[in-house]
């Protein structure tokens, strides 16, 4: 079996700007998403979902670093001053690698 690697970015944000989200991810090179609505907390503010105003959705992408380096960057600098944003990015390995 051969394993190709990629990167697996991680954007947990606010639900307001997942559609934007996306749409920057496909525009800056991600072949795919996956969206989950999330709940969190930490020593700054709890997100329970309990309203549509304070949904919080993860959206994974996994892709070529380059293309993570981009919408990462992009997220930075468009939505994290706005908005409730976090990242992270970790090395995943795949097995049909033209599919990201």
């Amino acid at each position: 079996m051969t394993r190709h690697p990629k990167q697996l970015l991680v954007i947990i944000a606010e639900a307001a700007i997942e559609k934007r989200l996306v749409a920057d991810a496909m525009r800056l090179g991600a072949h795919g998403w996956t969206v989950h609505d999330v709940r969190g907390g930490s020593e700054h503010a709890t997100r329970e979902g309990d309203w549509e105003a304070d949904r919080t959705i993860e959206l994974k992408v996994v892709c070529d670093r380059s293309v993570a380096d981009a919408i990462g960057e992009h997220v930075l600098a468009t939505y994290a001053p706005h908005y409730g944003v976090t990242m992270y990015f970790t090395g995943v390995e795949v097995l049909r690698p033209a599919k990201y």
